[in-house]
């Protein structure tokens, strides 16, 4: 903790970033390396698998959005310490879908109960329909296929799809795969699956490793309306699914808090 006398002359002493600079660094995405593939390992019991992608300018994001920016605003030479102020929307990185963010006065990030935030994790291996189809969905069906083989999804689950899309992040302009249009196309969860995993399930949340919890071709958000529309939430862009088994972990869904928020970035764990 930085006593009020150190952070005003660390920051008295330091040149002030302008907003210019504090979200134009996105020309860092195109002049870095690209983002590696991370390499999964096998899960061990008692272990903790980060689902959580680090935060860096070269992440993909929603097109249009900014990227995540990070500025040095104090140094340790000056004053002892050192601070960056960071710049992101909220829906960017591995972050949270609070029902806001699609609802108009629907639970924001601060009044999400905790209790939903820690759920038995199950996950969905659909990367061998993906890897075929860029707009493959989590359908009824699969749902169905999931239960004959693991049994029945427990109660008050955390689901998520694993279609392998992080594979992609080592070129990520294949990861976004926007068509001549500008629209991205990706694997995610049908409206129809969303809905009944809410009603039939229970379930408290659903993730996905894309950016968004609707394939990249549905223009409806059905899988957003169904899941946020029924106060439940989401998380989009997870990493390391492939590292979890498709039951018997927990995931740990470390939520912001910010009043009135829509989402944000969130550090995501499984205990297996």
């Amino acid at each position: 903790m930085c006593s009020p006398e150190i952070v005003r002359h660390a920051r008295d002493g330091a040149p002030r970033p302008n907003r210019r600079a504090l979200f134009g660094l996105a020309g860092l995405a195109a002049a870095a390396a690209v983002v590696p593939a991370p390499a999964s390992a096998a899960p061990r019991p008692g272990g903790v698998v980060d689902l959580t992608h680090t935060l860096t300018p070269r992440l993909p994001v929603w097109p249009g959005n900014p990227p995540f920016a990070m500025v040095p605003v104090a140094w340790h030479a000056s004053g002892g310490f050192g601070q960056s102020a960071l710049g992101f929307w909220e829906h960017t990185g591995t972050h949270l879908d609070a029902p806001a963010h699609r609802i108009p006065g629907a639970a924001t990030t601060e009044t999400l109960p905790p209790g939903d935030l820690v759920a038995p994790l199950v996950v969905l291996d659909i990367s061998a329909k993906a890897a075929a189809d860029a707009d493959a969905v989590v359908t009824v069906a699969d749902l169905d296929a999931w239960r004959a083989r693991h049994g029945e999804i427990p109660d008050r689950a955390f689901v998520a799809m694993y279609s392998g899309w992080e594979r992609r992040l080592a070129d990520p302009s294949t990861f976004l795969n926007l068509d001549g249009g500008g629209r991205p196309h990706a694997p995610g969860f049908s409206g129809e699956a969303a809905d009944y995993l809410v009603t039939q399930c229970g379930i408290v949340g659903a993730g996905v490793d894309t950016l968004s919890l609707d394939c990249g071709a549905d223009t409806d958000y059905g899988a957003h309306t169904a899941l946020l529309g029924a106060g439940r939430y989401g998380v989009e862009m997870l990493a390391a699914l492939d590292a979890v088994p498709p039951v018997g972990a927990t995931v740990v869904v470390g939520a912001p808090k910010h009043a009135g928020g829509t989402g944000g970035p969130c550090r995501v764990l499984a205990l297996t």
